[in-house]
């Protein structure tokens, strides 16, 4: 398996990723996460190479949205004759709350199916009535049922050549004024909305698009992610400090539970990890432990959720107390380091046995092997200090990698000169306006995110329990107050950014 086949991130982010990767560079496991937001609810959590479904499994019929698609164009940025095909890009729409010249809230598509990011952004359907808005989710080209070539659009570099960050947000900017158009509702005010790979093309779209939308909510949106902005170890550093937070014998017995499978044979981790099937390699089971815990550390939520799997209320307190649980002599590390990982899995205990080895993209989200081959190259190492097995980046290994998958070598520094991310605190104070970067501490992936504020109108929202994305999700009785007044910041702010426009307006 390629190294950045399963690159992460995200989106989405899904995300996301399929989710972990194993290579070997200078003798060691090279594993890295995928994107925010590309998460898979398989068993497996892996992606095939296969050709997507042509329709989204995600459509909740119980959301209240209108299903549209948009005439698009494939190529904004040339003019040469294929660029001017047209495909059909499906987008989600509510109208209920809604009148002419009132707000239109957009959501920025990740990796994946729209309909899965709909189902778990509840917060745009709440806050909707406060503000009259219109709710506008649109999916990301190349993904979903916004195929441009249909069953042939992942065959080759000439038809994924069109899969970028640049097309989709322009993407976004051209279906946005069209549909604006068509309401008859110029002057209604835009802001974007987006969380993981969908919160970068947010953040994005408004210093790319300022005259679409006049703000946008940016949730654990990593866009410092890139060359040597961060410390490339930061990620996994993350993930291992949550669990080091609930409790150091679990970090200390999760650290400590890959070498005890590294000493086993095939058939005796078939056994202990209750294989549906005899596995074929070791490295699987390595996978399946490593997917559980990154995946649960991002999705710590503090209340009971089914984003990517149905898990309990912070879920890796829960692991850790499994792990604890356990006497002090008797069980292996590893033994300990199963059952905690089986939560993920297998929360509803109704599971006999696991699909290890099963490959499947329930999400629709094996378009980002390509972005990560190209444009979204976001280094990862794993430290001593982590509770994963150390590991190192190498350039030229992901470079062949990609040169194998797609015959293309990836653009390490693309993204900083596109969008910028160094120096950004200086750069954006004299540039750019009204952005909210929304973070929660226990996610891995706000280390590469914006985590203080700029200037009075770029702002960082940072709680240090929250997980990914977080506060994107739809309210509920349980949530706890530093979530509800993460949200209610958010929500003050937009009706500034709202009500300074409409002044505005009023004054010409």
């Amino acid at each position: 398996m390629d190294c950045f086949s399963y690159l992460s991130a995200l989106s989405l982010s899904f995300i996301i990723f399929a989710h972990l990767l194993s290579t070997t560079v200078g003798g060691e496991s090279n594993k890295a996460a995928h994107f925010p937001g590309s998460y898979q609810a398989s068993a497996a959590l892996k992606k095939h190479g296969g050709k997507p479904s042509s329709s989204s499994s995600y459509d909740n019929p119980k959301l209240p949205f209108e299903v549209e698609y948009f005439p698009q164009t494939l190529d904004h940025f040339t003019f040469q004759p294929r660029g001017y095909k047209i495909f059909y890009q499906k987008y989600l729409i509510n109208r209920e709350h809604w009148h002419k010249g009132a707000p239109i809230f957009v959501y920025t598509g990740n990796e994946g199916d729209i309909g899965w990011f709909a189902s778990n952004t509840g917060f745009l359907l709440d806050i909707a009535p406060k503000f009259h808005a219109l709710l506008v989710f649109i999916e990301h080209r190349f993904y979903g049922e916004s195929m441009p070539f249909g069953k042939e659009s992942y065959k080759s570099a000439k038809t994924l050549g069109y899969l970028n960050s640049q097309q989709a947000l322009a993407d976004y900017a051209i279906l946005i004024q069209s549909l604006k158009q068509n309401l008859s509702s110029e002057a209604s005010p835009v802001v974007v909305f987006g969380g993981s790979y969908g919160g970068m093309l947010a953040a994005w779209f408004r210093l790319k698009y300022p005259h679409v939308a006049i703000g946008a909510l940016a949730s654990s949106a990593p866009i410092l992610q890139f060359d040597n902005i961060i410390p490339w170890s930061s990620f996994y550093d993350a993930v291992s400090q949550d669990f080091k937070v609930a409790s150091l014998n679990c970090y200390e017995v999760i650290k400590g539970s890959w070498s005890e499978l590294d000493g086993l044979s095939t058939a005796e981790v078939t056994k202990l990890f209750k294989s549906c099937k005899s596995l074929k390699h070791v490295e699987s089971a390595s996978d399946w432990l490593w997917t559980a815990f990154v995946y649960t550390a991002m999705v710590n939520y503090p209340t009971e959720a089914n984003f990517m799997m149905p898990l309990p209320p912070y879920p890796v307190e829960k692991m850790c107390k499994i792990i604890d649980g356990f006497p002090e002599a008797g069980a292996s590390k590893l033994s300990r380091a199963f059952s905690a990982a089986s939560l993920y899995y297998n929360y509803s205990g109704t599971e006999e046995c696991f699909d290890i080895e099963v490959e499947s993209d329930p999400h629709g989200l094996h378009g980002w092997g390509w972005q990560a081959c190209t444009e979204m190259v976001m280094p990862m190492v794993v430290s001593d200090e982590s509770m994963f097995p150390p590991s190192s980046y190498n350039y030229t290994e992901t470079e062949l990698s990609c040169q194998k998958s797609y015959g293309v070598k990836p653009r390490p520094h693309w993204i900083t000169t596109q969008f910028g991310g160094q120096r950004i605190e200086h750069v954006l104070k004299r540039f750019g306006s009204n952005i909210i970067f929304s973070n929660g501490m226990q996610d891995p992936w706000s280390r590469g995110s914006v985590l203080k504020n700029i200037s009075d109108s770029i702002v960082a929202l940072v709680t240090e329990k929250g997980a990914h994305h977080a506060d994107f999700r739809a309210a509920t009785r349980d949530d706890p107050k530093w979530l509800i007044q993460q949200r209610e910041e958010e929500i003050q702010i937009l009706h500034k950014w709202i009500g300074e426009y409409y002044f505005d307006i009023n004054q010409h």
